[in-house]
């Protein structure tokens, strides 16, 4: 073992403090400023088209140097924000994407026009100041537009919104033949449906035209805790399907659980509003705030109890501690001196965690760590986290509900003719059962989530066999347009992009 491998080994939180986190506020700085220098000058939309010449200009000469292996982004796999790096990258040909900005906000028709690398981080941060938001917004600062639609993206919002793909209106392609299309639900309808979840194996995506709707200052958010399973498991679903029963009680816009055991959790909605009571008032974004997490255990032991929370504050709360993952690199970092201190600089950037963690770093987490996020038919909640306790024992678990919409894809509900409410399960962290294998443990939760017409979400480690796989996932949409744009030669599929024997 050499002498840095030893020392990010058993003193990362060190490296991670005192280089991680400083280069990753000099790297956030240098790009917000970017942004809001690109977008004030309005130069975006006049370089957008130029930058998808540049790629169709690389698929051509793919296609004139004889099309003899297929294509994939350039982007390099530790800058993405899932647990693996892609090893198709070193052998498929890759494409250069430099694609990160908003292109437009346009008012008038609700729409934001983005480039396919834009973050939730830059989307709020521009959005907010305009009075607008998206319908969801997923946690973490660093999803990417393009990553949110071609894999999936999810927030708590979801259960009246849907995924991101839901709330797209429109995609702009390069395809295998270099041509640029326009898609939506009312042209080129099939590839529109087809292109979520795809993972970038119908073409490239360069630009997105993603719904918004008026924003407000605060969430109000209500903290309900449950100190029973089974008054957690109604409690959430209550709270999921509220309104969908034609009843007069109001939905909540945001829904979420955190499970701090088999028996506790605290459920959370809350509503958009302008009005606060000043008293309640809580900007938990402040870098010297507990991280979200611990501060919603708090109310396991205060009851039930209303805050109201700063939009963009609320949006990205689980960014600081990057849920609670953040505490298994630096145990102490929820520290009332630390966050005083530190906590301005906090979070260092996953894509740098990722990209100094070298190869015994990543051998201990495949043996020790689980990410994983399942999503289930609500009806199944029981026995979904009951297999989830028996089989890792993990805690905290993520609850977030999201309607699952009955339109054609590659993920929609099993039983034909409705929507369905779906339960997302997370799991992130150290698996406290004593016989966990990460193989054996994954493909117990797989098989459940299979059993009872779940879906993995694909950015995590897939073990799934190609038959299970395909019976997971609808592909007859995806195979149909994988033909018709004669993509075989071009692109891999998506199994070949996702499943574990893909990724280092």
């Amino acid at each position: 073992m050499g002498l840095l491998e030893y020392i990010l080994i058993n003193y990362r939180w060190l490296f991670v403090i005192f280089f991680l986190m400083p280069v990753s506020v000099i790297y956030d700085t240098y790009f917000m400023l970017r942004n809001w220098w690109i977008f004030k000058m309005h130069s975006a939309p006049h370089s957008h088209a130029e930058k998808v010449k540049e790629v169709q200009r690389q698929v051509k000469a793919w296609k004139d140097d004889g099309s003899r292996s297929r294509m994939c982004t350039a982007r390099p796999g530790w800058m993405a924000v899932s647990f693996r790096e892609g090893k198709y990258k070193r052998t498929l040909r890759n494409i250069n994407i430099n694609l990160i900005d908003i292109l437009k906000v346009d008012e008038e028709r609700r729409i934001v026009h983005v480039e396919p690398l834009a973050c939730m981080g830059q989307l709020t941060a521009t959005l907010a100041p305009l009075g607008w938001t998206l319908p969801i917004v997923p946690e973490l600062d660093d999803l990417t537009v393009g990553g949110l639609i071609m894999g999936v993206g999810i927030e708590s919002s979801s259960h009246q919104f849907g995924l991101m793909q839901h709330v797209c209106e429109a995609f702009e392609l390069v395809l295998a033949d270099g041509s640029c299309v326009r898609c939506s639900k009312y042209e080129n309808e099939d590839l529109f449906y087809a292109v979520p979840w795809s993972h970038g194996t119908l073409g490239f995506l360069v630009s997105a035209e993603i719904r918004i709707i008026p924003a407000k200052k605060y969430v109000r958010l209500t903290y309900q805790p449950c100190h029973t399973f089974e008054d957690l498991c109604a409690t959430f679903k209550r709270e999921s399907l509220k309104g969908t029963d034609g009843g007069k009680e109001e939905p909540s816009m945001f829904v979420e659980g955190l499970m701090y055991s088999k028996d506790t959790a605290v459920i959370m909605s809350g509503t958009l509003t302008d009005d606060a009571e000043p008293d309640k008032i809580n900007a938990i974004g402040q870098y010297y705030k507990p991280w979200f997490f611990k501060h919603v255990e708090s109310f396991l032991r205060k009851g039930e109890a209303v805050e109201y929370i700063p939009l963009r504050h609320y949006y990205h709360r689980h960014t600081r501690s990057i849920f609670w993952q953040l505490q298994d690199i630096i145990p102490f970092g929820n520290n009332a001196f630390f966050r005083l201190v530190f906590g301005w600089m906090v979070p260092p950037k996953i894509s740098l965690l990722k990209l100094t963690q070298g190869q015994t770093i990543k051998e201990m987490y495949e043996k020790h760590q689980i990410i994983q996020d399942m999503l289930l038919p609500v009806n199944h909640m029981e026995k979904a986290l009951e297999c989830f306790h028996k089989e890792i024992n993990l805690y905290p678990l993520w609850l977030c509900p999201f309607k699952c919409f009955n339109v054609p894809g590659f993920v929609h509900p099993k039983k034909p003719g409705q929507d369905e409410m779906f339960i997302d399960i997370g799991a992130y962290g150290a698996p406290k059962t004593t016989n966990f294998n990460s193989y054996e443990s994954t493909r117990v939760l797989e098989k459940f989530v299979n059993d009872h017409d779940g879906f993995q979400m694909l950015y995590a480690d897939s073990y799934l066999t190609r038959d299970e796989f395909y019976e997971m996932f609808d592909h007859s949409l995806y195979s149909k347009m994988r033909k018709l744009l004669n993509c075989e030669k071009a692109f891999p599929e998506v199994y070949e992009k996702v499943n574990r024997a893909a990724r280092a």
